[in-house]
């Protein structure tokens, strides 16, 4: 099946934010709340304005309450109105395709308790030595919080991508308020892009301070890949250029210029437009540390098949390559 052109992929409503987050697009189209969603806004519209009504109401004494009830009073409103806010901003996220957020509990539980403890907070950070240790106690998480807001805006990641974050490689199974999962390819006791069956949970702070690797950028879900062989120098380069091009554009060549011809429009969408791509799998030679030479073969392919397709590349450049031993001539061991 042939890949998805660029102009093709800027039609999917899913990235047609990151097409213009990344290349300085106006977007065509507006996101649209559904009727559902209209409905709840205007549901917490509602709730919110009968909040202040009665919180008015209440401080003009129109309502007539003992002092004690009217402050317990004016406390659950403000809490009902924060929670209502606290709803109406995480439905908004959903709506407009920052991020969907699926649990508001823990947003909801803090305001409540605040609410009904609000003397015991304020007698514990009045403490000196208690603010510390509070202090100190929510440095990793509201550090980790702050990352969480910058995951969803930003997008450096989302949840299905691969990415590799540090010493940690895997696709993105959770983001969290505090942390994000990863369930592991490769790894320690695997090689290559398997699963290696264990799962990753790293505080979301770590965004902030490590360089993130994602291999599943919407807009150009594809990697470059190579595949090396150490040639003797008396070989028929030719032949081996010849061969190995031919093999690797037999095994994805209608597929890769698709894929090329998307790269080169993502790129001159951008001020990197100079850069020279091949359509075609490309063979270079290079000189290696040792006295052979390497025959290097560079295609794209999806980051997901990478170690799949090299596979069956490896054993079909060798079986072609091998038909001729006087032309090509490899040291022991040479593939790579």
């Amino acid at each position: 099946m042939m890949a998805e052109t660029a102009e093709e992929i800027s039609r999917k409503p899913e990235i047609r934010k990151e097409l213009q987050r990344a290349t300085g697009e106006k977007r065509p189209e507006k996101v649209k709340a559904r009727g559902r969603d209209k409905f709840w806004f205007v549901a917490h519209a509602l709730i919110l304005a009968g909040c202040a009504v009665v919180y008015w109401l209440l401080s003009v004494k129109l309502i007539a309450l003992p002092q004690a009830g009217t402050n317990i009073a004016e406390r659950l409103l403000r809490g009902t109105a924060l929670i209502v806010i606290v709803l109406a901003i995480a439905r908004a996220i959903s709506v407009y395709a920052l991020a969907r957020i699926e649990d508001v509990a823990l947003a909801i539980a803090v305001i409540a308790i605040s609410i009904i403890f609000v003397n015991w907070y304020g007698a514990l950070a009045a403490l000196g030595i208690g603010s510390i240790i509070i202090g100190l106690a929510l440095q990793t998480p509201m550090k980790s919080f702050i990352a969480w807001i910058y995951i969803l805006v930003r997008q450096p990641f989302r949840v299905g991508d691969r990415i590799q974050i540090g010493d940690a490689t895997g696709d993105v199974i959770d983001v969290g308020y505090l942390d994000t999962t990863l369930w592991e390819f490769g790894g320690k006791y695997i090689s290559g892009d398997h699963p290696s069956g264990r799962i990753i949970k790293f505080p979301n702070e770590k965004v902030l301070d490590e360089i993130v690797y994602n291999y599943s950028w919407p807009l150009f879900p594809y990697i470059w890949n190579e595949i090396r062989f150490q040639v003797a120098y008396n070989s028929d380069l030719e032949f081996i250029a010849s061969t190995m091009q031919k093999i690797t554009e037999e095994e994805l060549g209608k597929e890769m210029i698709a894929r090329v011809q998307t790269f080169r429009d993502l790129l001159a969408r951008t001020p990197v437009d100079e850069l020279e791509v091949h359509e075609r799998p490309r063979v270079i030679f290079r000189v290696s540390d040792n006295t052979w030479l390497e025959a290097i073969v560079r295609y794209l392919v999806q980051p997901r098949e990478a170690g799949r397709v090299k596979t069956r590349l490896i054993k079909k450049l060798l079986a072609a390559l091998n038909t001729a031993p006087d032309k090509v001539m490899f040291p022991a061991g040479a593939a790579r």
